[in-house]
């Protein structure tokens, strides 16, 4: 016995006896000579009833076991399947049919190959699979447990792994208890095995392994999974672009490739198609640059012409070519693919939105060397690799616009002009031989413009919805219950039932954080499989399992109904007011350049940067940041409008709350390459990034009131010329009829690292014929 299985606690034994008994029971349902058959090989062989503790046994009485066995398995099932049968949690079969013996033992027996989990990981599943058996036999404690086992062995014709899952079957597993201990739990033992189901040390102190034995045996079946295997390996390969762009990336493709196809001599290639160029990839991925086209062959598409690979484009389907020699090629391609011994092919268009962009080729070295159904696989990886034909196109077009885009990522417009320009200084460092990184890029003294409208009570809204939904769901599983107790009154149901009720009625009291994970789970492991067996009883019942169907979400699993209208309510007014800011900034970019970006969770808010180092030519002034300053109150304005116009549309009643945080003074903003984003450089300027985070949270001072209030516009300042500035925007307004009433001056509650700061809060005029012209242009 392996080292593996000396270290296992469990003392397992070998036994037929459960198949036995379970052959008995089948027989008497069932009659015939199978019983007497059984009498007679335990009659001649009585010993195979006990425990087999010497194995020789086996060796000794073969036929008898043969026959026993063919009992359970006939001979053809048998001879034909790659089955084992395994003493329990033992991991070395004592008997083996011959496929089985032939795939996965060596000559002593034991098993060849690898497993998809590591041993330490294995040992554990192992000891874990052996205490649920435990808990459901002796214990009623019945929980799921998934730990899927590949199997990965060499295919002995072609020498490619091939894998394997292995389906365990314990019905001829028992669990005994050795010596007189107690046999049932104290609940708060059952409560830390199913806190702790995962931690087999801690079981051990509850559940000592010594008490208990396992007699039987486990059957395993090996079913091949390698198409599917491969499948997913292809997937998450091409995932990620090394797996195209790297020779070493691209062979490992090629080698599954050759284990999705069993073919140990296939060869794979990869053209892409960029305008009237073809970009070939030599065959087998011989790659030396991290660009997939930079030293690839470039071929006009004209050459293609007439040709196989022109045929499948056309058509758009995968093309199958028995024999290579039987078809007519242009001489340079019929020299290119012959001379790498290739006698058959399959090429498959690759198409990414109706467009062709590349073809995937596999090559055979003789004729014939691909059949009809390879023409199905090739058709089921086409999307996975066009994928990765499309990323890699992306990276071509990236390169063609320069370093900027690859080094960097998407720039804002305003701001490209100084990664042109840095790119170039790194493209020039290169040239020279020098030691190339791009440079730095700061903007120093840019006005930033900080502005938010945040849904309000979102969180609690969105709480609620989950929570009335669920509480719906739990009602309709209860009608359920109740209407089939009524009908037939089984102990089983009213139990069901009263958790179901008290479920709910926990639920309705407030919900925690892992609750709706919790219920889902209860009604689709616990609750719902129990419908397909009431689906006999009482119309009623048949009623109220329709009625919890209709009302269950088939892509969410759960009742969805306040949630969607939720979703959809804040989808409905994030997309107004996103549209409205846009259009808004678009028109303020043509008044002065501008770095912008915008962001929508429960509401939508925004940074913009102004100032001169951000243009390419100068020609910024103080009166650009006046103007600024007003349009930023003017948009404020406008978003509580299309608030108000939104509400009677809306599904749930939102309501937004706007805020604008001013800051006079200019602050440096970098270029932070390893996160591809700008930030505020220097720890001074590191001041309005904590403000921007904590102050939708503020409150007035001295008191618990928020700051934030729907259909009022709030403004936070902390310098008096700030204020002076911001108050006399906001009497212009009142006079164009944006805003009404008195400005409100309050002081704030300090926050976490912030003191001092003072806010305006003044209503918004709804109902101002200005105020609609104004925002409501575009959106009548």
């Amino acid at each position: 016995m392996d080292e593996l299985n000396k270290q296992y606690p469990f003392r397992c034994m070998l036994s037929f006896r459960p198949m036995i008994d379970c052959l008995r029971r089948s027989f008497v349902q069932a009659g015939g000579r199978s019983e007497q058959e059984l009498d007679d090989i335990l009659e001649q062989a009585p010993e195979l009833a006990d425990p087999v503790r010497d194995h020789a046994v086996l060796k000794r009485r073969a036929p008898f076991v043969e026959r026993l066995m063919a009992l359970a398995f006939p001979a053809p099932y048998w001879e034909s399947e790659p089955i084992a049968a395994v003493v329990p949690f033992v991991m070395r079969p004592v008997l083996a049919s011959p496929l089985f013996r032939s795939l996965f033992l060596g000559e002593d027996g034991a098993f060849s190959g690898r497993r998809n989990v590591s041993k330490p990981d294995f040992e554990r599943g192992r000891v874990i699979r052996a205490y649920l058996m435990i808990l459901d036999k002796l214990c009623g404690v019945r929980q799921r447990f998934e730990f899927p086992l590949i199997h990965i062995v060499p295919d002995p014709e072609t020498g490619l792994e091939r894998h394997f899952r292995m389906d365990l079957d314990f019905r001829f597993v028992e669990v005994r208890r050795t010596g007189s201990e107690r046999s049932e739990l104290e609940e708060h033992e059952r409560d830390e095995i199913l806190s702790h189901l995962t931690e087999p040390d801690r079981l051990r102190g509850i559940l000592p392994p010594q008490q208990f034995e396992f007699h039987g045996f486990t059957l395993f079946r090996a079913v091949d999974v390698t198409q599917t295997e491969m499948f997913s390996a292809l997937e998450r390969a091409l995932v990620d672009q090394e797996s195209v762009v790297s020779r070493d990336g691209f062979l490992r493709l090629q080698d599954q490739l050759r284990m999705l196809f069993r073919r140990p001599d296939l060869m794979a290639g990869l053209a892409a198609l960029h305008d009237d160029q073809v970009l070939l990839l030599n065959t087998g991925g011989d790659l030396k640059e991290s660009c997939i086209f930079h030293d690839s062959r470039h071929i006009p598409a004209a050459e293609f012409e007439g040709s196989a690979y022109e045929r499948a484009v056309t058509s758009g389907k995968v093309l199958r070519i028995p024999d290579l020699l039987e078809e007519p090629w242009p001489e340079h391609i019929k020299r290119d693919i012959l001379g790498r011994g290739a006698r058959s092919l399959i090429v498959a268009p690759l198409f990414f939105k109706g467009e062709c962009i590349g073809t995937l080729d596999l090559e055979a070295p003789e004729p014939g060397g691909f059949e009809a159904m390879d023409e199905l696989v090739a058709e089921q990886i086409r999307p996975l690799f066009a994928m990765a034909i499309k990323r890699a196109l992306d990276d071509f077009h990236v390169r063609i616009e320069g370093v900027i885009k690859q080094e960097c990522t998407a720039i804002h417009p305003t701001v490209e002009w100084r990664f042109r320009k840095a790119a170039l200084h790194y493209l020039d460092r290169i040239r020279m031989g020098r030691a190339a990184e791009l440079e730095p890029i700061v903007f120093p003294d840019v006005y930033p413009f900080y502005a938010t409208s945040d849904i309000r009570g979102s969180a609690d809204a969105r709480n609620e919805a989950v929570q009335e939904d669920l509480a719906q769901q739990l009602e309709l599983a209860l009608k359920v219950l109740q209407a089939a107790q009524a009908d037939k009154p089984l102990f089983i149901l009213k139990e069901t039932a009263g958790r179901v009720q008290a479920t709910r009625e926990r639920i309705l009291e407030g919900l925690g954080s892992s609750d709706e994970i919790a219920v889902l789970r209860f009604l689709r492991e616990e609750v719902v499989p129990l419908f397909e067996h009431l689906s006999g009883m009482s119309p009623s019942v048949v009623e109220a399992v329709h009625a919890y169907h209709e009302a269950v979400d088939d892509k969410a699993g759960t009742v969805f109904r306040l949630r969607r209208a939720f979703e959809e309510s804040v989808t409905m007014l994030n997309d107004r007011l996103a549209a409205y800011l846009d259009r808004e900034e678009s028109e303020a970019q043509a008044m002065f350049p501008h770095y912008f970006e915008r962001h929508r969770t429960d509401g939508v808010d925004y940074v913009i940067y102004v100032g001169e180092s951000l243009t390419e030519e100068n020609g910024f002034c103080e009166l650009y940041l006046r103007n600024m300053r007003l349009w930023q109150l003017r948009v404020a304005c406008g978003m509580a409008w299309h608030t108000e116009q939104l509400k009677a549309s809306l599904k749930v009643p939102l309501d937004t709350a706007h805020l604008i945080l001013v800051q006079n003074a200019p602050l440096s903003i970098r270029f932070r390459y390893d996160e591809k984003r700008f930030d505020v450089d220097g720890a001074y300027d590191v001041r309005h990034e904590i403000l921007k985070s904590r102050i939708d949270k503020a409150v007035i001072k001295g008191s618990t009131d928020r700051l934030t209030q729907p259909e009022r516009l709030a403004v936070v300042y902390s310098q008096p010329d700030e204020a002076r500035d911001m108050e006399r925007h906001i009497d212009f307004l009142r006079s164009e009829g944006f805003l009404t009433g008195e400005t409100e001056r309050v002081d704030l509650g300090d926050l976490p690292g912030v003191q001092g700061l003072k806010a305006f809060r003044v209503a918004v005029d709804l109902d101002s014929p200005a105020l609609a012209e104004a925002a409501g242009r575009g959106f009548e």
